[in-house]
């Protein structure tokens, strides 16, 4: 019987931000988002250990005081995913979460989701998630990116534009969103991906639409795309901590 690959969560938390500088300490009803971030993680089944990965010390001392696990890593990492492969090579697991660092609210059910394929033996790289596109403003919004996928569930490719286009939606002026899945930025690697990331150069469509996740399937590397249920909102700026503020009230 095959053995069951064991799960590590990491979250990438850097103070240098141009947007909003410091924010995984940023205060959430008395907590900092970080924290916020490593609880929601902690609820998920198929983790066996969560660490927050950073390279301040101020956010390694925040871990530490709320009793949390943390690793320093190096200041040079262009993106998370870099900083999530250094912290792989550290580890003895077989497959590794990239937990986004901004998103205090993560359901611990998509971290599950999005290992699925890992606990079923498929012989992946990685996988990812998405889920329906609500409305017609999400479809054009080009912070919320699309993804399309062939019939056995692997992407096809992902953009900030709406995709499908419907053509014969045009003459209504509709986008035709009730079509279009919205990518959710949660990623579950293999450990020999993450060994492997590092010969991977930056590529023309990925710098084009600035999505990292465009190099892999430049590279002719797969990525599997699971239904998620439910969907969180990640920090981007001062103005979201009074949309998590109030939305702790109405769900508390």
């Amino acid at each position: 019987m095959p053995t069951r690959p064991r799960f590590l969560g990491v979250i990438p938390a850097r103070w240098a931000s141009t947007r909003f500088p410091g924010k995984p300490l940023q205060g959430i009803s008395g907590k900092p988002m970080v924290q916020w971030v490593y609880e929601s993680a902690k609820g998920a089944q198929s983790l066996s250990e969560v660490l927050v990965a950073t390279d301040d010390q101020r956010i390694f001392e925040a871990v530490i005081a709320f009793g949390g696990k943390v690793v320093m890593t190096s200041p040079d990492h262009v993106t998370g995913t870099d900083r999530v492969a250094e912290v792989s090579a550290q580890y003895d697991y077989d497959v590794v979460v990239n937990i986004q660092g901004d998103e205090p609210f993560i359901p611990s059910e998509n971290i599950d989701r999005v290992v699925q394929p890992f606990l079923e033996g498929e012989d992946i790289a990685v996988s990812t998630l998405k889920i329906p596109v609500q409305d017609e403003k999400d479809a054009l919004d080009p912070n919320i990116v699309k993804v399309v996928c062939d019939k056995n569930g692997f992407a096809l490719y992902f953009s900030r534009s709406p995709i499908p286009y419907r053509r014969d939606s045009g003459d209504n002026h509709s986008v035709g969103f009730q079509h279009m899945d919205q990518h959710i930025g949660l990623y579950a690697y293999s450990k020999k991906f993450l060994n492997q990331l590092s010969s991977l150069s930056p590529s023309p469509l990925e710098k084009a639409e600035k999505l990292e996740q465009l190099r892999f399937l430049e590279n002719g590397i797969a990525i599997k795309v699971m239904k998620a249920d439910k969907i969180s909102f990640g920090i981007d700026c001062p103005e979201d901590l009074k949309k998590a503020e109030l939305y702790l009230k109405e769900t508390v």
